[in-house]
Parts: structure tokens; sequence; C-alpha cells
């Protein structure tokens, strides 16, 4: 390889959260190299339009839950070798992979067994402070260098022999709290006096097939009590055709959308949000837009996570857990009920001191990430160019 061509990083995301990593420190990575710098591995839309060449389609690799994934698992396992052949034909400078560490982390086992000298690095921990510790012995044995998008993270695996750096949380400069919310509504025919609730379903099929009929079935009987309701349903390339399709059917006016853009815009747009469990809860949080946080797995999903994985969450959004708060309403499995979701957002509707206690306690969750602080992607960017400097 010509040293002047710079770097080839192989980078890897299984899902649309890591892909919207992966799109912010690849271009971050550019200009932290002056262009200097090439690119392989897999991703989604957001990478491609970096310049990424997937070398198959991330949707194979976005789902969740042990019953979810077991019908996938003999595609999944394929796509794993194809991919520890691929990095070992390419022999990038270092192997980049971003969450997702159900997959990722069989590739640096993987690459480890095959006694690769690459560079393994990995973007965004698993919550250790959440399973099992002895997780970190795992991330230690198979990594050279973790990066941590929360500062208490660190510390759990250097105390392994794993170098880490905290690097902040990228959702504080992707653009959630810029929107244009009458650009919106005008664009879209919503008068300023219409009640708006934005609709967030998952970005996995796995997620999707579980969420999308009680949520058609909580806008049902939010529709009753709000005739002028509006839906706006922003979504991602992995489920945008069956989430259009399932929103025909709602029971009142519904706008599907894509776009980060076009996403910021809806949520300064919309009055309060229904949304699965994931990052776009800080999205929101980022935006001052109160929301109801549900999530919904398999019975054998979540039995085996509380029973045998050690999972001992007391909460799952991660508003919640830097505040140890209630601030956004979590409701969970059983929980994930039309009724009760109905209940949760039409609360949020109706009572201006709720959305604003949710607000506060947000703007408190996002301090501890780094809002108003140098950009994450920035400091995780020249993290991975020293390191691999100094590798070369």
């Amino acid at each position: 390889m010509n040293a002047s061509e710079g770097p080839l990083i192989y980078i890897i995301a299984g899902e649309p959260s890591g892909d919207l990593l992966g799109g912010r420190l690849m271009a971050a990575l550019k200009a932290g190299a002056n262009g200097a710098v090439r690119f392989a591995g897999i991703g989604g839309e957001t990478m491609r339009a970096e310049g990424l060449h997937s070398l198959f389609p991330m949707t194979e690799l976005s789902v969740m839950g042990l019953v979810e994934v077991l019908p996938r698992l003999p595609n999944i396992l394929r796509r794993i070798k194809l991919t520890l052949s691929d990095i070992e034909t390419k022999r990038p400078d270092a192997v980049l992979t971003i969450d997702s560490w159900g997959f990722t982390g069989r590739i640096h086992g993987g690459l480890k067994k095959r006694g690769s000298t690459i560079p393994r690095i990995h973007y965004v921990a698993p919550m250790v402070w959440a399973w099992k510790s002895g997780r970190t012995k795992t991330l230690a044995r198979v990594l050279d260098l973790l990066l941590t998008l929360l500062p208490n993270e660190p510390e759990w695996f250097e105390k392994e022999g794993l170098r880490s750096v905290h690097v902040g949380h990228p959702v504080i400069e992707g653009g959630a709290g810029r929107g244009d919310g009458p650009g919106f509504r005008t664009r879209h025919g919503i008068s300023a006096e219409a009640k708006v609730v934005c609709v967030l379903p998952g970005s996995r099929h796995s997620e999707t097939a579980k969420l999308l009929p009680p949520f058609a079935a909580t806008l049902a009987i939010l529709a009753c009590r709000h005739p002028d309701l509006i839906a706006v349903v922003p979504t991602v390339e992995t489920v945008a055709e069956e989430v259009a399709a399932a929103a025909r059917f709602w029971p009142l006016p519904t706008i599907v959308i894509r776009g980060a853009a076009e996403k910021h815009d809806a949520f300064a747009a919309c009055d309060v949000a229904l949304a699965a469990s994931g990052t776009v809860a800080l999205e929101l949080a980022m935006a001052g837009l109160p929301a109801v946080i549900t999530y919904k797995v398999s019975k054998l999903s979540a039995f085996v996570a509380t029973r045998f994985l050690g999972l001992s969450l007391k909460f799952v959004t991660l508003v919640n857990i830097l505040v140890d708060e209630p601030v956004m309403p979590e409701l969970l499995q059983d929980r994930c009920r039309p009724d009760a979701l109905a209940e949760a957002v039409d609360h949020l509707l109706g009572d201006p001191a709720a959305r604003e206690a949710q607000r506060s306690g947000a703007r408190r969750a996002l301090a501890k990430l780094g809002l108003g602080g140098r950009s994450p992607s920035a400091r995780a960017a020249e993290t991975v160019l020293d390191f691999i400097g100094e590798k070369r």
C-alpha cells in the first residue's frame, strides 16, 4: 500500500443507530486526515453517503432478541465468515466496529483466533454495568482499543488492561435540537393548532413486527379523544416499506417521512412522541420533545435476558439511567398495551407541567453526555487516527 493514500479502515455497523454513528465518524475521519483515509466494510445509508461500499446489506444484521435471531442465525454465521475473509483479503490498517456486539464481537474474536495482527477497535461499549461484569474480560481479550460514550465506562475496561477512551455521545452533535417545526407544518399542510404525535416504532424488523400492531391500536384510542390528531412517522431504510404499508391503515391522518433533517424538523413540529426504546430517545431529549418509551421482545427472549444473562437494569432509557429517575415513562413488555400507551401519551398531551418536567430532566441527562463540549465524532476520529499512527 502506498502510504500517501492514507490508512484503510475496515468499518462495520450492524444497525441504523450504528450506521448513523459510523457516518458521522467517517466524516470526522476524513476531516481529521485531510481526506487521506479510505474505507471498506459494512454499513447502511448514512455510511454509504460518506463513500462506503457495503460488503452486503446491513439490513441482514438488524435484528434483536434471542427468538428473533435464531431463524436468521445460519445467514449471520455465513456473513461472519465472509466478513473475516474480506478483512484478511483487504488487510486494512484497522478494523473499527460500532455497537452490535453480538455480530462485531464475533468478528474481533474470529480475527484473534486466526492470529490476525490488524489493530481491533470498537466504538460504543456494551453496558457492562447492566450485564454481568465478566463481559469486560471478553472485550479485553479481543480488542486493542475501546471508544466509550459515557464518562464512567473506561474504568470498567481499563482494570482488565483494555485501553479505553471516553469520547462523548454523538447524539449531542446530530442536529436533533435544531429542527424547523413551523416549516415542517407548512410543508405538510398541518395547521398551527393541530395536535401532532411523533410515532417511532423502531429501526429493526424485529422491533416493528412487535410494535406496529399496538401502536395502531394506541393511535385509534387517541384519535377518538383528539379528533384533530395527526401522526408523523420518521423511518429508516431498514423498515421503511413495512412502516409505510402499516401506516396506510392507521385511523388518523399519517405522514411517513425519511431523512435526518426531515426527522429533526418533525421533532420540532410535534407535541409528544411514542417511541421504541433506543438511541432515538436521546434524540427526542435533545429536541425537547416529551416522549413515552416502550419496547417488546418475545417472552422467551425476555426470560433469557433476565434469568440467564443477568440483565438487571432499573431503567432501559439512557436519559433515565443517567439521572436515576423515570424522566421518560417506560412501558415495557406486558405494559406495552394500547390502553396504557394511550393513557401515557394523553397525559403528556394534556399536561404542560409534565412536558416541562420531562424536558428539565432530559437537560440534566444530556449535560452528563458532554452537551456543550467538543464534537464527540471529532474526538473519536482523533483517537482512532492517533492509534493507527502508533501502530503504523
